[in-house]
């Protein structure tokens, strides 16, 4: 069973964050440039919330807001849920399921170790299901 660590090894530990006080273009111009859907809103290595490219949708276009003039505080999601690094795909899936998240971040003794996102998780439970399908037809045709 593939846990977040597995994953984290796979990925990376690398998380992109950015301040509050940083406006919202800011944020989507960070994302473009490091190609991901979100980033972490930090301040001194505590994670205050998180901003995606749908926060920005959803609270920019959508409410007649600038992104030139928007701060990130304004429109973060701050009850970030997250995962502990022990956690197993599976748990992950339902998680992001269940609270319609797609990003999360992972923590390993109170320490921000990195981010996942629902694709990650996705292919991490794909590679788990491949894995037993081979098991299984190794064991039927004897090649085990």
């Amino acid at each position: 069973m593939k846990t977040m660590r597995s994953i984290l090894m796979r990925k990376g530990h690398q998380v992109w964050t950015i301040g509050a006080e940083a406006t919202a273009l800011d944020a989507l111009k960070k994302m473009a440039e490091k190609n991901v859907g979100a980033l972490l809103v930090t301040n001194d290595d505590q994670v205050l919330g998180i901003v995606s490219e749908r926060d920005c949708a959803r609270k920019l276009d959508v409410q007649g807001r600038k992104a030139e003039s928007t701060k990130v505080k304004e429109i973060m999601t701050k009850n970030v849920l997250f995962l502990d690094i022990g956690n197993t795909a599976e748990e992950a899936m339902a998680i992001m399921i269940n609270k319609r998240v797609r990003h999360l971040p992972v923590f390993e003794d109170k320490k921000l170790v990195g981010i996942i996102s629902v694709g990650d998780v996705v292919k991490a439970v794909i590679d788990q299901q491949k894995f037993t399908i081979e098991q299984l037809e190794n064991y039927i045709t004897g090649r085990y």
